[in-house]
């Protein structure tokens, strides 16, 4: 029996030993597989993770170009705004904005610079935005330098601008682009996941095999598979808030849209009552110089009607007690014309004409009307240099900037107290006074003693529509303007205040080398010899009162005088009569106007001179007509017309008339 055992051969230990061999064969080639799986489902999650990373980079671009987008409306909505009340915080708001959109470009060309197509559309979006920051910022300078509602024309040429719509465009091409990229990774990623699920399968069946090994494969599919669905939801939920975003830019865009319309609405009533109180501004001061210049005529009515009377009692007395009345009326008629210019200045009836001038004389002849502006319980004093440099600028502007300075110092001083308005020569280094260059200026400066400002009113006191006063009183437009007139006219302002020690206003004006025109109007005393050349003029006035006395002057001073009434007439007699040397012609009349008739004369006979007789400059409606003639205004003494007819005749375009020169041959 233990022979038995011992002496017949194991049979199961060869089976043993194959066994084993097999189990160790299965082993490794279980090993194998089970390392070859392993690598291949490292293989499939790196490739679905590289492909769920590819969907949120899309997702990514996508959400940024809607973000860019939002970004370059709110700006273009600021600066909407900002062209309209000129608020610096709205300029701020505008300008964070637009870098803003400026960076999230620069993010996106960052995000999709592996992908060439796509770079090159980022690059054009660039080059987009940085042209429509070009079309956008006349509008905002505008806004930033305070010229009222000047930007508002320019921000809506920006936005008729095609730019604004191609960057837009470019955005829906960039989102496009990585949409149809979406697809193709979201394809890969469902590949992926099959495959994913194939190898879970695998790993079933080699669980059979090698037990435990089949548990923790199995147990690594189920993670895989949830990692998938949390993949899945998570692309979802992406692919939800994508659409909620859109809408909401859609939704905030509508917004923007009923927004601006609004402002527009709002804009256009502000400017129509806007407009509405500077008229009711502009009667009030008329009211205000109501009395005084009544009195004013009233005196100077007494003079002329005075000393006419007197005169016509004393003809047949001593010649020189008539000539002392008539005098004395014509100087009062003198005096009854110069405030009838001032008056047409102070409403700006005439356009703008700029003239060499001597400052001091200018405002020394317009401190009565001044006077009659401010009332009597403040004082005016004056300070004029004695060697003042002469400017170059347009008249009236400076003498309204200066009778509103007196004004505006007027109103802070509030009861009893004293102005005081100073000529000075300011020669000025590089930028001490604003941006204004190096060189030599006349400072034109109005002190009072009222109120004073504070450093924060003093920053804003030249924007358009700001105001100290109280409702109703003022418009906030009388120091733009006189800025507005200063920097126009090459100079700058500059405001020392402060608060309980009065304000002192100063314009600054660039020195003018031309001879200075006078300002003062010629002496009614002054009496015409008519010791020039007898020539024949042609006088074209309607009114046959003016026509009489305009002739008898002429007369008077020995020239050949040839009256009518109207522009035709006018020509009829230049056809007829070729000794006509000068025109001097109304400027309104009727069927013709004076520049129209100068301009058919100057085509036929260039060589006769033209004097233009006005009441006032802005009746002819475009200076640009009358620029380059002379002008001699109504009324006038036969001293000025003696003065203006000899000037126009030395500026006629030739020398020489073509009937002299046929005398001379024969």
């Amino acid at each position: 029996m233990a022979g038995e055992e011992t002496g017949i051969p194991y049979a199961g230990g060869s089976s043993a030993t194959w066994r084993g061999v097999l189990a160790s064969a299965g082993a490794l080639l279980a090993a194998a597989l089970l390392a070859a799986l392993l690598l291949m489902v490292s293989q499939s999650n790196a490739a679905r993770d590289a492909a769920l990373a590819s969907e949120r980079h899309s997702y990514d671009v996508m959400l940024l170009t809607r973000t860019v987008d939002g970004t370059v409306a709110r700006a273009e909505s600021a600066l909407s705004r900002y062209v309209m009340d000129e608020e610096p915080e709205t300029g701020t708001v505008y300008y964070n904005e637009w870098v803003l959109a400026g960076q999230q470009i620069e993010q996106l060309r960052r995000m999709v610079a592996d992908t060439p197509e796509q770079r090159r559309r980022v690059d054009a979006l660039a080059r987009l935005y940085a042209e429509r920051a070009t079309q956008l910022a006349p509008a905002a300078a505008a806004a930033a330098q305070g010229k009222g509602t000047g930007g508002i024309p320019l921000y809506y040429q920006a936005g008729m601008n095609p730019t604004g719509q191609a960057l837009r465009g470019k955005l829906n091409e960039i989102a496009a682009s990585e949409r149809g990229d979406l697809r193709d990774r979201m394809e890969a990623t469902r590949r992926t996941s099959d495959r994913a699920d194939q190898l879970t399968i695998w790993f079933g069946w080699l669980a059979v095999l090698i037990g435990l090994g089949a548990i923790v494969l199995g147990f690594l599919a189920f993670r895989a598979m949830r990692e998938r669905l949390d993949a899945l939801r998570e692309a979802d939920s992406e692919a939800v808030r994508a659409r909620q975003l859109e809408a909401a830019v859609r939704a905030r865009t509508q917004e923007l849209t009923e927004a601006n319309e609004r402002l527009q609405a709002e804009a256009t009533e502000r400017e129509a009552a806007e407009a509405q109180l500077r008229q009711v501004q502009k009667m009030e001061a008329v009211g205000q110089l109501t009395g005084g210049i009544a009195h004013d005529f009233n005196n100077m009515l007494a003079v002329v009607v005075g000393g006419l009377d007197l005169a016509r009692r004393k003809l047949r007395g001593p010649a020189r007690e008539v000539e002392f009345h008539l005098d004395s009326a014509l100087e009062g008629a003198t005096r009854a014309a110069a405030l009838t210019r001032r008056l047409l200045a102070f409403a700006r009836a005439e356009p703008l004409l700029p003239v060499p001038v001597e400052p001091a004389g200018l405002l020394q002849s317009m401190l009565d009307l001044i006077d009659r502006s401010i009332g009597e319980r403040i004082a005016i004093h004056t300070r004029f240099a004695d060697d003042a440099w002469a400017v170059k600028v347009d008249t009236n502007g400076l003498e309204n900037a200066v009778l509103n300075l007196a004004v505006n110092a007027r109103d802070a001083i509030e009861g009893d107290g004293e102005i005081v308005i100073a000529i000075d020569n300011a020669p000025l280094r590089d930028g001490e006074v604003g941006q204004l260059p190096a060189g030599d200026y006349v400072r034109i400066s109005v002190a009072d003693t009222g109120h004073g400002m504070s450093p924060e009113l003093i920053e804003r006191v030249f924007e358009p529509f700001f105001t100290t006063k109280p409702v109703g009183k003022g418009t906030g437009l009388g120091l733009s303007q006189i800025f507005g007139f200063a920097r126009q006219s090459g100079g700058d302002v500059a405001i020392d205040s402060k608060v309980g020690r009065g304000t002192t206003v100063s314009i600054y004006l660039p020195r003018s080398d031309a001879q200075a025109a006078a300002t003062e109007a010629p002496s009614p005393l002054a009496a015409a010899d008519g010791d020039g050349q007898p020539a024949t003029i042609l006088v074209v006035e309607d009114d046959p009162r003016v026509s009489r006395s305009t002739v008898a002057a002429l007369e008077e001073l020995g020239h050949r005088p040839l009256a009518c009434a109207s522009g035709r007439e006018a020509l009829d007699i230049l056809a007829r009569d070729a000794t006509i040397e000068l025109i001097i012609t109304d400027v309104m009349m009727p069927e013709m106007t004076g520049p129209e008739l100068v301009r058919e004369a100057a085509h036929l006979y260039p060589w006769i001179g033209i004097l233009f007789v006005t009441g006032y400059v802005g009746e002819a409606g475009d200076a640009e007509e009358l620029a380059g003639h002379d002008m001699l205004r109504k009324p006038f003494t036969v001293a000025a017309l003696a003065q203006a007819v000899s000037a126009a005749l030395a500026h006629r375009v030739s020398g020489s008339h073509p009937a002299s020169t046929a005398a001379a041959a024969e």
